[in-house]
């Protein structure tokens, strides 16, 4: 009877799976992305307290994107918790708007020497895997940190890390959020860097925010081909650094190699430098559109 009922869901999808040639092609099926801002865009206006959140929803929608990247820093009183009832509002507000909720983030740093300090962060990304989990992110973003402190190497600092960044991995499993570390041009600055850490804690729920800005040092778009395979969201900037030479983002390029490594899922933008922030936004977007 099993068998009998797969051959006839079989057959009935069979007229649906062939229409046309290209229907249903590998090529068109092997990616799906989505359109996101990260809030930062609009950072001064936020932190000045000139907009809120709303408004940058309204703003999303406004511009037809899929989603929205709501950074932490601009919920009141963070590193406070925010209320349920506003986190709440906010995700109501998104589903009303039809936009979804890429991801959120914090600003910790593992790199401190001192053990106790590093358990207050631990504590700030658990406490924001939760926030994370009542509006529906599948992620979190997290940094490493500032960079190596005075006395100690690069692998020494990397241990502290690992224990912490599986700690909260642990925990975001238990919530359905997914860690996400972005390279961001602080502790981690190479591939290799990258590699170290994705190997080292090799779990199913920790990957890649892939700034596109934050390799610097070398042949930037050959270092993002390296790293794709582990990218569960992105921030794609403007500029991007190659052999330390700031450059306007070749977004053919980059989408290029997005759509060649299989990546489904979110593609957030995020503006920076001078200028008005939604004027900024419009321009990229305008640019991005094109490729995508």
């Amino acid at each position: 009877m099993l068998n009998r009922r797969e051959t006839l869901k079989t057959l009935a999808l069979a007229p649906f799976l062939s229409i046309g040639s290209h229907a249903f092609s590998m090529e068109a099926e092997c990616y799906k992305l989505k359109t996101s801002l990260n809030a930062f865009s609009f950072n001064e206006p936020l932190s000045k307290g000139d907009i809120n959140l709303f408004q940058v929803l309204d703003f999303c929608a406004e511009q037809g994107f899929d989603a929205v990247d709501i950074t932490g820093y601009y919920f009141p009183e963070y590193p406070k918790v925010p209320s349920d009832e506003y986190i709440y509002s906010v995700k109501r507000k998104a589903s009303l708007l039809g936009l979804e909720i890429s991801g959120t983030g914090v600003r910790n740093d593992f790199t401190i020497p001192d053990k106790l300090t590093r358990n207050e962060h631990i504590q700030l990304v658990k406490n924001w895997i939760d926030v994370a989990q009542k509006l529906g992110a599948p992620v979190i973003r997290i940094f490493a940190g500032a960079g190596i402190p005075k006395g100690y190497t690069w692998d020494q600092t990397a241990e502290w890390m690992i224990t912490a960044i599986q700690e909260c991995v642990e925990y975001g499993k238990s919530r359905g959020v997914i860690v996400a570390i972005q390279n961001h041009n602080d502790f981690i600055q190479t591939p290799e860097h990258v590699h170290y850490l994705m190997k080292r804690i090799n779990d199913p729920w920790f990957g890649l925010i892939l700034d596109t800005g934050g390799f610097r040092n070398g042949e930037t778009y050959s270092d993002i081909a390296e790293t794709i395979k582990y990218a569960v969201n992105w921030q794609i900037k403007e500029k991007i650094f190659v052999n330390g030479t700031e450059l306007d983002t070749d977004y053919k390029r980059l989408l290029t190699l997005i759509k060649k490594s299989c990546y489904k899922g979110y593609i957030p933008i995020e503006t920076l430098g001078k200028g008005a922030p939604g004027e900024k936004v419009i321009a990229m977007m305008t640019k991005l559109r094109k490729e995508l």
